[in-house]
């Protein structure tokens, strides 16, 4: 069977195009290669972690996962179950109060809209260190330090400007001639919201579920604050507990449970890329 050669011209444009893919594959095992250093030397002794920093190791060992999942005063499953009490709070607490207030910046008219729309953009330049001092002197005045109020709580009051702002550009793209059918049928504001806005805006509260999810399992310096008890902390303050500056610390279960600790950002980002992308597509912020 005669084979079929591509034109001369087909060739010259394709070899861009092979050369940019192979570029950024390089650019991408660059990129991984601190996670890959750390998943290999997870499974390495300690002893030869930094003596020996190339990936591969002939002392191939699991002890490090046992160690780093016991020596800790609880086991280090009580740390995920804290961080997923968190976790769980805080994504509720945002899909419902933002999800609230960007139906009002996007459907509702009320005096002076504009200017608390620029004030609510305003706070995503607002850094935390600004603000964690008041919020410590009233949660403390509350009795809810060493709780999980403090870092559940505000989420419910819609202080996550950067999700407001997502889904009010999302709903912006919701016809209006659907709410207008749905007043013909009877329905308030609350039945709008419910019935056609939340169903229609699954893609930007999934983006919102997923960044909640990430920025709060990674979340190190308020739950730092807030939690004092060992036993209340979560993953990532539990994970500064390995490193002791007064004796050697033990880097090879470090890694193993850092190593554990990604794992479910990494599940849950797969599970829900498929509505991340559509939602960050829809919503102005491509």
């Amino acid at each position: 069977m005669a084979t079929t050669e591509l034109p001369a011209t087909t060739q010259r444009k394709e070899r861009p195009r092979i050369v940019a893919h192979l570029g950024l594959i390089l650019f991408g095992l660059l990129m991984l290669y601190p996670l890959i250093w750390t998943l290999s030397s997870s499974f390495k002794p300690t002893s030869e972690i930094f003596s020996s920093p190339g990936l591969w190791s002939e002392n191939f060992t699991l002890g490090n996962y046992a160690e780093g999942w016991t020596s800790l005063p609880q086991p280090f499953h009580h740390y995920i179950l804290n961080s997923l009490i968190v976790v769980v709070g805080s994504i509720l607490g945002n899909l419902l109060a933002c999800s609230l207030a960007a139906y009002a910046f996007a459907r509702l008219e009320f005096r002076l809209k504009k200017l608390w729309f620029g004030v609510m953009l305003g706070t995503i330049m607002l850094p935390i260190h600004v603000v964690i001092v008041p919020q410590y002197i009233l949660f403390s005045q509350l009795d809810w330090i060493n709780t999980f109020w403090p870092l559940i709580v505000p989420k419910l009051l819609a202080t996550d400007a950067f999700f407001i702002f997502l889904m009010v550009q999302f709903i912006r793209g919701i016809p209006r001639e659907l709410d207008e059918a749905a007043r013909i049928d009877g329905c308030g504001h609350w039945g709008i919201f419910w019935r056609i806005i939340i169903p229609m805006s699954v893609p930007a509260l999934a983006t919102t579920a997923i960044f909640t999810f990430i920025w709060t399992w990674n979340d190190f310096f308020s739950q730092l604050i807030f939690l004092t008890d060992p036993d209340m902390y979560t993953v990532p303050v539990a994970l500064r507990t390995f490193v002791d500056a007064t004796s050697q610390t033990p880097w090879g279960p470090v890694f193993a449970m850092s190593i554990v600790a990604l794992g479910p950002i990494f599940g849950f980002f797969l599970a829900g890329q498929k509505y991340l992308v559509r939602g960050i597509a829809t919503t102005g912020l491509k």
